[in-house]
């Protein structure tokens, strides 16, 4: 893969990646190409996946975008749809908290889960799929996990790792208030684009972290602990579509999640 890259970058006559020890990112060249080949790559996708539909005699393809291990926790959901849905080629695509809602309008998933308040005019709030209180996340030797009990006035006291555009300001502020309960602010850094870089911060303990609770069930990392606010609030998880994309298979999908209901920790 890095022989291939760098083909591509004497190619082009840039740099595609910027590299350093903590972290790789794409530079402004390789997001442009990014964007640029993004079109093209799903249209190969989606006739390979057609293709495959027409095999296993299915008609029809529902991309549900699922952020982390929710595939896990949303598996009665899942098996309940299939069964009774044969027709419909259920394909599971990984969400990222950075990009929340674009994969929606450019049709690379149909419908996806997003945890609550989605305040996005084009999209569709379907019903819940999973409710629970947040967790904070630190260090295993980090100075709160002294204390009898942790509250989210603490917040005030330590930096929580954040990240920028697009991800909405209103959809951070449910893991990285900007203020505690009691008006305090709450400091922000560092700056960070996947999960897995949030539980490096934390590890290393240059931030605490709230997070949802499937985090402490699936990602028991060493150098990790999981504490309980006693005023936590609750984070719930909805399924989203876009409103103009409506169609059959959207809404036997968001049918089968009413009557599972939703996941509660």
């Amino acid at each position: 893969m890095s022989q291939s890259i760098a083909k591509q970058e004497r190619q082009i006559g840039s740099l595609l990646f910027t590299r350093t020890s903590r972290r790789v990112e794409l530079t402004s060249i390789g997001h442009q190409l990014r964007k640029s080949l993004s079109v093209g790559y799903q249209q190969i996708l989606d006739g390979v996946h057609e293709a495959t539909a027409v095999a296993r005699g299915t008609t029809a393809t529902l991309t549900l975008g699922l952020h982390g291990p929710q595939a896990h926790d949303q598996a009665d959901l899942l098996d309940l749809f299939r069964s009774r849905r044969p027709d419909i080629d259920l394909r599971i695509k990984e969400m990222i908290f950075t990009d929340p809602f674009e994969p929606l309008r450019d049709g690379t998933v149909q419908v996806a889960t997003a945890w609550l308040p989605v305040r996005e005019p084009d999209l569709t709030i379907g019903p819940l799929v999973d409710t629970e209180p947040l967790l904070l996340m630190v260090a295993n030797d980090h100075p709160l996990t002294t204390r009898d009990r942790v509250g989210m006035e603490d917040l005030g006291d330590w930096c929580l790792p954040y990240t920028g555009p697009p991800t909405p300001e209103y959809w951070l502020q449910t893991l990285v208030p900007t203020h505690t309960p009691g008006g305090r602010p709450i400091r922000r850094g560092p700056k960070v684009s996947t999960f897995q870089e949030v539980a490096a911060a934390v590890a290393a303990g240059d931030a605490i972290s709230l997070v949802h609770g499937d985090a402490a069930r699936y990602y028991r990392w060493p150098g990790l602990c999981y504490l309980h606010p006693y005023d936590a609030p609750t984070g719930s998880w909805a399924l989203i579509w876009r409103t103009a994309a409506e169609n059959e298979a959207i809404r036997s999908l968001a049918r089968a999640a009413r009557e599972t209901g939703p996941r509660k920790g």
